[in-house]
Formats: C-alpha cells, sequence, structure tokens
C-alpha cells in the first residue's frame, strides 16, 4: 500500500511537531526542527502563544498553530477542537518532543500514522516509534535523536528574525542613547529559587552601560535594578517583542542570565553568555553550548542541585547556591567573557 492520499483541503506539510513546553525548550527545539525540515520540508509546530512569534519567521517552519492550553483552548473541549483540526489536515508524521500526556493525546486524535517520541514519555504505548532518551549530553542531542540526527552542531540553535525585528532593537536602543559594546542582564526566571539576587550590585560595578531584558512579568524586577544602579543600566524588560529582544541581546558583548529561556535565546544569536546556576546545574543538559561561554555554580553543596526546574522555595530555607554564589565571580567571569568577544577571540556570531 502506498501513502495515504491527502485530502484536498489538506495544509502542505506532511510533518507535525508539538512543542508546548517552556520558551527555552522551544528553543532548544530548533535544531530538531531543522533536521526535519532537511528531511520532508518545512514543518507544522504546535505551541504555546509565546513562543509562536518567535517561530513565526523560523525558515524550518511552515505553519505555527497556537494552543493556549492554560488559556481559551484549555481543558478537554479545547484539546479535542485543537485535535480535530490537525486531523483535516492529513499529517503523516507527528514527533513529539515534549514528554507530556496532552501532547501525546493530540498526536494521537490528528489521525498521523507515525507518532514519534521518547520511551520514557507519559504515553510512549500510544506513539507508533519510542526513541530511547539519553540522560547525559545537552538537551539539543537528546531532541535531535528523534530525528536519528547524533552531532547537534549541524543544525545549530537558531532563530528565524526579520529585519523588523533588527530594526526594532536599534531603534529602542537609540532612543535610549545606548551605544555597544554594552552588557545585558537577564534577572527574571519563572521558578524563584534560579534568581541570582546580586544583579543590582552587578550592574553598578561593571564599566559600560548595562541593558535589563525580560519580559512584561520582569519589568518591575528590572526597574529595582536600574534604580540601584546610580543610572548604569536602562530597563528594556517588557519593552519589545520576543524575536526584537532576541536582536537586542544578540548586540551585546555578553549575556548574564540565570538558567532560564534568555540563556537559550543569547545561544540562537551567538551572543557570548555567562549563566549561573542555583537548584539546577548545567550536566542536566540546559546549559551554554559554546566553549568560550561560562557556567558558574556554587560547587560542593550537597543540596545542589534539589530539582529538576528549581522549586518555587529553597527546601532547607538557606538558598545558598545563589547567595553563596559571590559577586566577585560573576563580574569577573563577565569582564573576561566581554574581553574574549571585543577581542574576536570567540568564534563569530550567527
Amino acid at each position: 500500500m502506498g501513502e495515504p492520499r491527502l485530502p484536498l483541503t489538506a495544509h502542505r506539510s506532511r510533518c507535525l511537531v508539538i512543542q508546548t513546553a517552556f520558551l527555552g525548550d522551544v528553543v532548544l527545539t530548533t535544531p530538531l526542527l531543522s533536521a526535519l525540515a532537511a528531511r520532508y520540508g518545512p514543518v507544522d509546530v504546535v505551541t504555546t502563544p509565546a513562543a509562536a512569534a518567535l517561530l513565526q519567521y523560523h525558515p524550518a517552519v511552515a505553519e505555527v498553530v497556537p494552543y493556549d492550553k492554560h488559556g481559551a483552548a484549555r481543558g478537554l473541549r479545547g484539546l479535542a477542537r485543537l485535535g480535530s483540526k490537525l486531523r483535516s489536515r492529513g499529517y503523516r508524521w507527528v514527533y513529539l518532543p515534549h514528554r507530556s500526556l496532552r501532547s501525546a493525546v493530540l498526536a494521537l486524535w490528528s489521525g498521523a500514522p507515525e507518532r514519534i517520541g521518547f520511551a520514557d514519555s507519559a504515553a510512549a504505548f500510544t506513539y507508533s516509534a519510542r526513541i530511547p532518551r539519553n540522560r547525559d549530553g545537552h538537551e539539543v542531542e537528546r531532541l535531535l535523536a528523534l530525528a536519528g540526527t547524533a552531532v547537534g552542531m549541524k543544525h545549530p540553535v537558531s532563530l528565524g528574525l526579520s529585519p523588523e525585528d533588527h530594526a526594532a532593537a536599534e531603534a529602542w536602543l537609540s532612543e535610549h542613547q545606548v551605544m555597544s559594546p554594552f552588557i545585558a542582564l537577564a534577572p527574571g526566571s519563572v521558578w524563584a529559587t534560579k534568581r541570582w539576587p546580586y544583579y543590582a550590585e552587578l550592574a553598578s560595578g561593571l564599566d559600560g552601560r548595562v541593558v535589563i531584558v525580560g519580559g512584561t512579568e520582569d519589568v518591575a524586577l528590572a526597574q529595582e535594578i536600574v534604580e540601584a544602579s546610580r543610572g548604569k543600566a536602562v530597563n528594556a524588560a517588557g519593552a519589545l517583542g520576543l524575536r526584537a529582544s532576541a536582536a537586542l541581546i544578540q548586540r551585546a558583548r555578553c549575556l548574564v542570565t540565570n538558567d532560564s529561556a534568555p540563556l537559550h535565546l543569547a545561544t540562537a544569536v551567538g551572543t557570548p553568555i555567562v549563566a549561573l546556576f542555583g537548584p539546577t546545574v548545567p550536566e542536566f543538559g540546559f546549559g551554554p553550548r559554546r566553549a568560550e561561554d561560562v557556567a558558574l555554580g556554587h560547587d560542593g553543596l550537597p543540596c545542589r542541585p534539589c530539582s529538576t526546574h528549581g522549586p518555587p522555595a529553597c527546601p532547607l530555607g538557606h538558598h545558598r547556591c545563589m547567595r553563596e554564589l559571590s559577586l566577585e565571580m560573576v563580574r569577573r567571569a563577565v569582564v573576561t567573557v566581554a574581553s574574549a568577544e571585543e577581542s574576536g577571540a570567540i568564534c563569530p556570531r550567527n
């Protein structure tokens, strides 16, 4: 038997990726999207409304299907509506980097005969192909295993930034009289225990201008840092869209960030990184990828790591993993990384 005939109304892409995890996870899925697009042509992606804007112009993506699983489309009824929409498109292959039960149900309801996901997923028994998930290495390589691709650098983490995104970043920097070179700081995180507490002191102690980046949820935190920096820092948190924020990060000499989405945005645009890890560790597979980047953590604490994502509060009440990650250690790392970038010792950006 040959491949099933596409309905006349079917979408042109035959391959779908369902990735509705956190924003950073979506960014780290872009090498998989590129690998699949090289095989099948541009793919469709089901993702969160926040990540949909990020993937809108990615060259590996044919169409982004937003799924507001915690909002308008929440619940079984919303899931069923989306499943019906996917079924009408006649997909042949569905890839599932997100290991959730909800993603598995969507894949099943899509009617696609080939559903490829990880063997340790919540509903792996519904997949047509179950891929072992390596617990070692970077998340990019783990995800590429779904496509049978082992070498991640062939398909780097990437974003589809448009000329309009770059123009918006340039306009914001010009309006706020920020000239290159500058250092970007990303002090926020969904998980409270991942937030390093000394960004204000760091901003005050660095030479040159500092730009605070983040989403609308980070505006108040960023403003506190700006006010404490004695005019050194300016607040870009919530001021730009996601892609324009990535374009702004691309113009920085260095990004200092917690273990959160801006780390992966910086990876995608080639900006040197100083990443600060507290309750989590880079060995989980979500650290910087380039040899020139720096990941710092409080080594030797017996309680670290304490969770996969970082709990809302320190289970032991002391939060030493972040409180004892010293300001001077971070400052030295920033100076070293930024100086290497300025001298040309770091590889060219994406």
